[in-house]
């Protein structure tokens, strides 16, 4: 883009700004959602609670339930990751990563 078209686009610079901000919110929420090793941190806690009489059987298998779907969903997640940043690297498609567009 020449110095014309960053001339007239300075002005929505604010909003590009803004947009990247909420894009790294969302993407840093998802590595979160998506952290196995969380995941099943959480998976031994509600055992050892389970073990330790401190959760029924009912509630035990509902939330192991929940989490080892959230563990599966997290794979595949970290799967697809995995090859989007392998695209990036083969077509040198860096823009999304670094926040420029």
């Amino acid at each position: 883009m020449g110095l014309l078209g960053h001339l007239l686009t300075l002005p929505l610079a604010p909003v590009r700004g803004v947009a990247w901000i909420g894009e790294q919110l969302a993407a840093e929420a998802e590595r979160e959602l998506y952290d196995e090793s969380r995941i099943r941190s959480e998976l031994v806690e509600l055992q050892e609670l389970f073990d330790a009489g401190q959760v029924d059987e009912d509630e035990f298998d509902r939330r192991e339930d929940e989490l080892l779907l959230l563990l599966a969903d997290a794979q595949q997640w970290s799967r697809q990751q995995g090859q989007h940043d392998q695209e990036q690297v083969v077509t040198g498609d860096r823009d999304s990563e670094e926040g420029t567009t």
